[in-house]
Formats: structure tokens, sequence, C-alpha cells
């Protein structure tokens, strides 16, 4: 059974860009990749201009073309599609869990100003509601789909580790070049050289797996900006994170690492899932 690559579509030119990275990462990785729309009944209807006469039938119409469109580029594998109805978060994490998707894609519209703080986009929600790996690309976004260098964060977290499996697959796919970033917060030197000794463990990991890598350092005030700048300075695709990751006093008003990173990356974003660890046994 093929690997699977789920992709949230509204027709929106955002998602549509999100369908395209799927299908270049599907085509390296040998997958299938399944797009759903979510009928939320209260407000399906704003993402066309005018409310067709059968919104269900519209969403067909627009399935077989998309499928038309993009099928040939994938040769040996499947795309297809699913209509669900419900909260758009919720029913992407149940079909993903349904049809054991190995990657979950979307785009997501950011937020700015005030909404940033406040408002919870989907995107964050569905990151938030999976243990499966997301990639989030915010709208507007004109990036290569092809992947050649993934900026992984590595800071005095446990977790931190937990994403460097997924992060070096999708390297490997393409033959990527991982810049494994030692992230600084303080000056306190038993949590710097914690940073280090993950650092040197990520290290032997990728040269096992021969994938490869650089490694820098990064003095961190705002953890968000300093890894989005540095991503960009490259010229990075992709930024691998975990929905939880290290906080400072001064981002916890500003929300989440993972949110902030959502919404404010310019560079599409990998979110892993932190599992439970037991520091006894991880360290």
């Amino acid at each position: 059974m093929n690997k699977k690559i789920l992709v949230g579509i509204d027709f929106s030119d955002c998602s549509i860009n999100a369908l395209e990275h799927a299908l270049t990462i599907a085509d390296k990785a040998n997958s299938d990749v399944v797009m759903i729309w979510v009928n939320k009944p209260d407000h399906s209807k704003e993402i066309f201009t005018s409310e067709p006469a059968n919104l269900l039938e519209e969403v067909d119409k627009r399935f077989k073309q998309l499928v038309k469109k993009y099928k040939p580029g994938l040769e040996k594998n499947e795309l297809t599609y699913l209509v669900r109805e419900g909260k758009i978060y919720e029913e992407i994490v149940n079909v993903a869990d349904e049809i054991d998707s190995f990657l979950i894609i979307i785009g997501t519209h950011g937020a700015s100003g005030f909404e940033a703080f406040w408002v919870g986009s989907n995107a964050y929600k569905i990151v938030s509601a999976t243990e499966r790996p997301v990639i989030t690309i915010r709208g507007g976004v004109d990036i290569s789909r092809s992947i050649e260098r993934v900026v992984l964060p590595i800071d005095s977290t446990l977790e931190t580790r937990q994403k460097v499996p997924m992060t070096a697959l999708i390297a490997k796919y393409f033959e990527a070049e991982i810049h494994l970033l030692a992230v600084y917060t303080t000056v306190f030197k038993d949590v710097r050289q914690r940073v280090d000794e993950y650092v040197q463990q990520v290290e032997r990991y990728l040269v096992e797996n021969e994938v490869k890598f650089v490694s820098e350092q990064l003095e961190a005030e705002n953890i968000t900006e300093s890894t989005i700048d540095y991503a960009t300075k490259i010229n990075a695709n992709l930024i691998s994170i975990m929905d939880e990751q290290e906080r400072k006093a001064s981002n916890l008003w500003l929300g989440p690492y993972a949110q902030q990173m959502i919404n404010q990356s310019p560079i599409p974003v990998l979110c892993i899932h932190a599992r439970n660890v037991i520091a006894g046994v991880s360290r």
C-alpha cells in the first residue's frame, strides 16, 4: 500500500499552492495524494465568488478539474478527493487517521496585527490536534517547491530531537542539505551545554543516515524571528519545528512558538507533534 499525503483544499490560490507542494513531495516519496474539502454549512459558500445553485456539485466539478490537471504529473501514484462535513480541523484530522497519512499539507492565510494574537487559524488547530507531521504554507508565498535547504533548530528541550527522523527523511527524498541550528536563548552555561549535546546527537544521526548537513549557532532573543531570519538569509525551502518548543517570557504573550511560526513564516513549516518523554530515559 502506498503512503498517502492529505491536502486540505478550499479552492483558494493558497490551498492550490499547498497541493502543488504536496505533489512535488509525493513524486519523491512515491506517495498517493488525497485532497479533502470540508463543508462547514455556515460559511462554505464564502469560498465562491457567487453562491452556486448546488454547492456539492460545484465542489465535485472543481475537484475533477484539479485531478485532470495534476494527475498526469503523478505517474504511478493516485490523486483522489474526499468531501466531508463538520468542523474543518476536526474532519481533516479524522480523515488523516482513517487513511493513515504520513503527512498533512495545508495552506494557511496566516494572520497579521491583532489577529495574530487572538485568532487561532484552522492550520494551527490541525497542528495541535493531530500526532501526524503537518506542513503549513502561507498564502501568497512564492517559493520553489523543490526542497534544497531545510532549517532544523535545536533547543534545550527534550522533545527538540523528535523532529529529526521525519526531517531527515524529507531531506533524503530531495537530497537536500539540513542546516542544523543550535539555538541559544540564555547565558546559563548548563542550558547551552545541553543544546550542544543535543546537536552532537543529531549530527551523529545525520551522518549515520547519510544526510547532508551543516551546523550553525544562533543567539535568539525571539526564537521565531531569529529562525525565520536565518531561514530567509539562506533561502531555505522548509523549517522543521516541534508543536511545543522552548518558550521565553518575552515570547509567551505572543502565543505558542508553533503558532507564531505558522502565522509569520514566509517559508513552509514542518510541525512535528511532541510526544511525552521520560527525562531519565531520554537524555
